[in-house]
C-alpha cells in the first residue's frame, strides 16, 4: 500500500518550536485560571458565597462548583473536538484562549452571597461552566497542534511542552495569591483582595492570544485537508455520486471506540493532581478538620512542587522518545499511589517537614511521570482525522473524576482527618485503572512516523480492517527500516 507520509512540501512547514511555544503560553494561561479558581474555591470561596452557619457544607458546596466545570468538559469535548478537526487546530486554540481569559476575568467581578444572594454562586457556576466549555478544547488542541509539528522521534518531548505550560501556570496562580493571602488583613482578603489574581488573567490572556495568532496550521491537518477536498474533486470529475462528508466524530466512534475508552480510563490519573492541588490544600488548612497547617505552608508547597515539575517534565518525555510512552507512564502511575497515600498520611499527622517533602516528590518527580507522557501516548492512538476529537473526548469525560475528586473525598473523610485512609485508597484504585489502560494499549507507538499513527492496517488474516488502536509494533518496525526514505525535513523555528 502506498505510504500515505507527508510530502516535502508539507513537511517543510513544520515549525516545533513555534508550536511548543503556543501551547505552552495557552497553557499556562489557561491553567493559572484553573489553579487559581481551585485555590480560592478551597480558601475563600465557602466565606462568600455560600450562607454562614455550616462551614463544613460551604465548603463541599464550594468544591462542588470547582467540580462543575468538568461536567461542561465532556459537552464541550464534542463540539471543540469537531471544531479541530474540521476547521483545525489553530481555530480551537484560539477560542478556548478567549473563552478561558474572559471568563475567568469576569469571576473576579461577580458580586458575593451578602450582596445578592444566591444569585452570586448562580452566577459563579455560570461562568465556571464557561470555563469548562475552554478546557474541554485547550489541551487536545494544543497537544494535537504541537504533536502535528514535531519531529517524528521527538513528539514526545515538543508535546510535553503542553504540560510544562500547565506546570507554569500552577505555579504563577499560587505565587500571585501567595502575597495577596499572606499580607492582607482577612477582612481585607475577603472583599477585594482575592479579585486581584482574577483579573490579571487579562494580562496572560493578551500575550497568549498575540502568540497564538500567528502559528500556522499543522501540516499533517493541511494535508489531509488537501487530499480530502482532492478526493471531491474526483468524484465531481468522474460523475460519481458525491459521498456525503462523514463528521469527525462519527469517524471516531465507528472506528476507533476502544482508543477512546483506553484515553477516558488512562485519564483517571489526573486525579492525583487535584487531590494535590486542591484537595490537600483545604484539608491541610481547614479548621474543620483541626489539623492546623498554615495555608501559606501549602501554597509554597504547590509553587515548589510545580517549578520542580517544570524541569522534570522535559527529561520524562524524552526518555520516552526512546524507550517509549509505557514504561514512564505507569511506572509514574504507580509510584504516584505510593506517595499520594504517605502524603496524606503526613498532612494528617500534622507533620509540616515531611508532608513537604513527599508533596514536591509525588507532585513534581513521580507524577510528572505520566503527565508529561500522556499528550504523545494518547494522540498516537489515533489519526489525523480524529486526533483532537479522540483526544478531548477521551480525556475530558475521564478528566471528570478528577473534577469532583475534592468534593469526593471531602465526602470520604467526612470532616474528620482520621479518614485520609479512605481518600488514599480511592487516589490508589484510580492509579491502578489508569495503569492497567496503558498497559493493555498498543506498544512502540513512539516508532510510528506522524504520518501512519493510529491509521487503519488491513490484515493478512483476519476478517477485513483493522484500526489502529490496535497493536502498532508490527508498523513501527517496518517504520524504523525505511525511515531514511520517508523522514521529513523539518525547519525547527
Amino acid at each position: 500500500m502506498a505510504s500515505t507520509s507527508s510530502t516535502p512540501s508539507t513537511a517543510t512547514a513544520r515549525t516545533p518550536r513555534k508550536a511548543a511555544v503556543a501551547a505552552w503560553s495557552g497553557s499556562a494561561l489557561e491553567y493559572y485560571d484553573l489553579a487559581i479558581y481551585g485555590t480560592a474555591a478551597a480558601l475563600v470561596f465557602p466565606k462568600i458565597f455560600f450562607p454562614e452557619g455550616n462551614g463544613h457544607a460551604a465548603t463541599i458546596a464550594s468544591l462542588a462548583t470547582f467540580g462543575v466545570a468538568y461536567v461542561a468538559r465532556p459537552f464541550g469535548s464534542f463540539l471543540m473536538g469537531h471544531i479541530g478537526d474540521r476547521l483545525g487546530r489553530k481555530t480551537v486554540l484560539i477560542g478556548t484562549l478567549l473563552l478561558m481569559g474572559v471568563s475567568t476575568f469576569l469571576i473576579g467581578v461577580l458580586p458575593t452571597y451578602s450582596q445578592v444572594g444566591l444569585l452570586a454562586p448562580a452566577l459563579l457556576v455560570t461562568l465556571r461552566l464557561l470555563q469548562g466549555l475552554s478546557a474541554a478544547g485547550e489541551q487536545a488542541g494544543a497537544n494535537s497542534m504541537s504533536f502535528e509539528h514535531a519531529p517524528d522521534r521527538r513528539r514526545g518531548f515538543f508535546t510535553s511542552f503542553t504540560l510544562s505550560g500547565t506546570q507554569a501556570g500552577q505555579v504563577l496562580a499560587p505565587a500571585v495569591f501567595l502575597p495577596v493571602a499572606a499580607l492582607m488583613p482577612e477582612e481585607q482578603l475577603l472583599s477585594w483582595g482575592w479579585r486581584v489574581p482574577f483579573w490579571l488573567s487579562a494580562v496572560l490572556l493578551v500575550v497568549g492570544f498575540l502568540i497564538r495568532r500567528s502559528l500556522e496550521e499543522t501540516p499533517e491537518f493541511t494535508a489531509q485537508t488537501a487530499a480530502q477536498s482532492a478526493a471531491q474533486a474526483s468524484e465531481k470529475a468522474s460523475e460519481k455520486a458525491a459521498r456525503p462528508a462523514r463528521t469527525p466524530l462519527t469517524e471516531l466512534f465507528r472506528d476507533h471506540r476502544g482508543a477512546v475508552l483506553r484515553v477516558f480510563f488512562a485519564a483517571f490519573i489526573a486525579m492525583v493532581n487535584t487531590t494535590f492541588q486542591v484537595f490537600a490544600l483545604n484539608f491541610a488548612t481547614s479548621e474543620d478538620y483541626g489539623i492546623g497547617i498554615e495555608r501559606n505552608t501549602m501554597l509554597w508547597l504547590a509553587i515548589v512542587s510545580n517549578l520542580v515539575a517544570i524541569a522534570t517534565i522535559p527529561v520524562w518525555a524524552t526518555l520516552s522518545d526512546r524507550i517509549g510512552r509505557k514504561p514512564v507512564f505507569v511506572g509514574g502511575a504507580v509510584g504516584s499511589a505510593v506517595l499520594v497515600t504517605a502524603f496524606l498520611a503526613a498532612i494528617a499527622a500534622g507533620n509540616v517537614v515531611l508532608l513537604f517533602v513527599l508533596g514536591v516528590a509525588l507532585a513534581g518527580v513521580v507524577y510528572s511521570m505520566p503527565n508529561a507522557v500522556w499528550p504523545a501516548t494518547y494522540a498516537e492512538y489515533f489519526p489525523t482525522s480524529v486526533r483532537l476529537s479522540g483526544m478531548a473526548v477521551g480525556t475530558q469525560f475521564g478528566f471528570a473524576l478528577a473534577g469532583f475528586t475534592p468534593t469526593i473525598a471531602g465526602a470520604l473523610v467526612g470532616g474528620s482527618a482520621d479518614g485520609w485512609w479512605k481518600v488514599a485508597l480511592f487516589a490508589v484504585a484510580a492509579c491502578a485503572i489508569s495503569s492497567i489502560a496503558v498497559l493493555t494499549g498498543p506498544r512502540d507507538t513512539h516508532l510510528v512516523p506522524t504520518a501512519q499513527v493510529g491509521q487503519r492496517r488491513v490484515t493478512t488474516h483476519g476478517t477485513g480492517t483493522g484500526t489502529g488502536t490496535g497493536d502498532h509494533s508490527t508498523t513501527a518496525s517496518a517504520a524504523a527500516s525505511s525511515t531514511t526514505a520517508t523522514k521529513s525535513t523539518v525547519s525547527v523555528v
